[in-house]
């Protein structure tokens, strides 16, 4: 059991919140393929949000294997990164919103992210959902927790 589970939770959804950005990996055929994505999560932990063109190879990628991981961190490219930073890679699997969800999802992504209503409301623009399996956390250059998340 972590003992601090509360605290890391809390500091993982500040981060979340905080973050315009994620680094979205994905695969074709074993080789890795990295993204940059504006993203959003939902309150819980359970889910993060994207949008992509239906064109894309990370579209196309998550089409063919679901598996994905992201990874968001607070980082400014300073050397007191290595203590102060914290960086977070989210497992999980990908697939496009349910056409039902869509507006709440929606809702919730534009309210980070409102000047990408016109690419995200396009018709060829699918938003993504990533079922998140587990957090991992990374604090003070080495420090790795885990955060399995069971919904």
């Amino acid at each position: 059991m972590i003992k601090d589970l509360p605290k890391i939770k809390n500091d993982l959804i500040k981060l979340l919140r905080a973050q315009p950005l994620a680094v979205l990996s994905t695969q074709q055929e074993g080789q890795p393929y990295a993204s940059l994505v504006a993203f959003v999560s939902n309150d819980d932990l359970t889910r993060l949000y994207f949008a992509t063109a239906r064109s894309t190879r990370k579209f196309t990628n998550i089409m063919k294997d679901s598996r994905v991981a992201m990874f968001i961190d607070n980082r400014s490219n300073n050397p007191a990164d290595f203590r102060q930073a914290t960086a977070v890679t989210a497992t999980g699997r990908t697939m496009e919103v349910a056409p039902e969800k869509q507006s709440g999802v929606l809702e919730l992504y534009l309210a980070k992210h409102p000047y990408l209503k016109s690419f995200v409301k396009s018709p060829t623009c699918a938003l993504c959902e990533v079922r998140v399996g587990t957090y991992f956390v990374c604090t003070n250059f080495q420090n790795v927790v885990e955060v399995h998340i069971s919904k």
